[in-house]
């Protein structure tokens, strides 16, 4: 898979998906907090699939390949 996803925005989407998981567990989103999973995978992937159908790519190395 091609690496679409920035450091910035890689670590971004795992603190988010790690708050959501939180909040999930210990807050009050419930069941909820489990969408938490989607950032936190695409930050440790770093490929996110929406980016990819956008045409999106925040990873100034494969910017550079292209």
């Amino acid at each position: 898979m091609t690496r679409n996803v920035g450091t910035t925005d890689k670590w971004l989407r795992i603190v988010a998906g790690l708050v959501l998981l939180a909040l999930g567990i210990f807050g009050p989103l419930g069941w909820w907090g489990l969408i938490g999973l989607v950032p936190l995978a695409t930050g440790l992937a770093g490929t996110c699939p929406a980016y990819r159908l956008l045409g999106l790519n925040t990873c100034p190395l494969e910017q550079r390949r292209a």
